[in-house]
């Protein structure tokens, strides 16, 4: 079997192995693959691996062997996936690979914006504290989590591995979710949006993108939301209107943002959220320890196998 990866660098910088691949076929890695590159690259394969490289319809059509695609990610929304079925190919995903790590972004955000701990290493090593008159100092208004309300829009793997952290840290956990289940009830309290959205101090969003979640923070539900809340995004960056996010930053409305995505990927210049005060903005990262990456790259191997076998495994199709 032949075998491409189009986009390898991101899932394995230098530190994991391909050699799970190596062993399944004639295999060919490709660090990243520009737009016109795709179809003279996958043309050949009958397994083409992606992260973020686009597999649309165009493609597919293009490319008259390929038997299987596999994502190296949750999310699938970069293959259509309409025109593989048309074409009798299988798509995989890896779900649940980083909800541990996941989750400890989430509240790593949060902690950030409660103790800005760089800004104040920066400040130190900047001989701030050597001249100054007294033992310490801050320049931003530090935050007990304890006995103060999170609460989760999205209520899955992810959602609740950060309500379990959060109330470990003392705080109360509210959950809204579509699809309740006995594991979030044991993890936080089920309420519908609008009480969480009047509830919560800090909300946290956790929700896959779909068309009902899209924009699920805009101006009108902010408007509804505590004055001073806190608003962290891992989940994807349409979750949010980041234009109204950026206007009640400013406004104090909500009194910071900790995201780690947003609605277009690499951000670009005009994003309105990197103008906004006391918002937090990470490059997509949640998802990148090694451990969570490893698990991602074994899972990912252990699909094409299965598909080899005849068993196809996590198909979203």
């Amino acid at each position: 079997m032949k075998i491409v990866v189009l986009d390898g660098l991101t899932e394995n910088p230098g530190d994991l192995s391909w050699e799970g691949f190596e062993k399944l076929g004639e295999f060919t890695v490709y660090d990243r693959t520009p737009e016109d590159k795709i179809i003279e690259r996958a043309g050949n394969a009958e397994a083409v691996i992606v992260n973020k490289t686009p597999m649309t319809a165009a493609a597919i059509n293009a490319c008259g062997g390929i038997k299987y695609i596999g994502v190296l990610a949750t999310g699938y929304n970069i293959v259509d996936v309409k025109a593989a079925s048309a074409k009798g190919i299988v798509v995989t995903n890896v779900p649940a690979y980083a909800t541990d790590a996941a989750g400890q972004f989430a509240i790593a955000l949060l902690l950030e914006i409660c103790h800005h701990i760089g800004h104040h290493d920066h400040a130190v090593k900047k001989g701030r504290w050597e001249q100054n008159k007294d033992f310490c100092f801050w320049d931003y208004p530090l935050i007990e989590l304890a006995g103060k309300t999170m609460g989760i829009i999205g209520f899955g793997r992810i959602g609740q591995t950060t309500g379990k952290i959060a109330r470990a840290l003392g705080m109360k956990v509210i959950a809204f979710d579509e699809h309740p289940n006995d594991a979030g009830a044991a993890a936080g309290e089920y309420v519908s949006l609008d009480v969480l959205l009047n509830a919560s101090d800090v909300i946290s969003v956790h929700c896959p993108l779909f068309p009902s979640t899209q924009g699920i923070i805009n101006r009108n539900t902010i408007a509804k939301m505590k004055d001073g809340v806190i608003i962290i995004n891992n989940s994807r960056g349409p979750m949010i209107v980041e234009q109204d996010l950026a206007d009640a930053l400013n406004s104090g409305k909500v009194y910071a943002a900790g995201v780690d995505v947003v609605s277009s990927e690499p951000i670009k210049g005009d994003n309105p959220l990197l103008g906004a005060k006391n918002c937090i903005i990470t490059p997509h990262i949640s998802w990148a320890p090694k451990e969570s990456r490893k698990r991602l790259m074994d899972v990912a191997v252990s699909n094409l196998q299965s598909f080899i076998g005849g068993n196809p495994v996590n198909a979203v199709n």
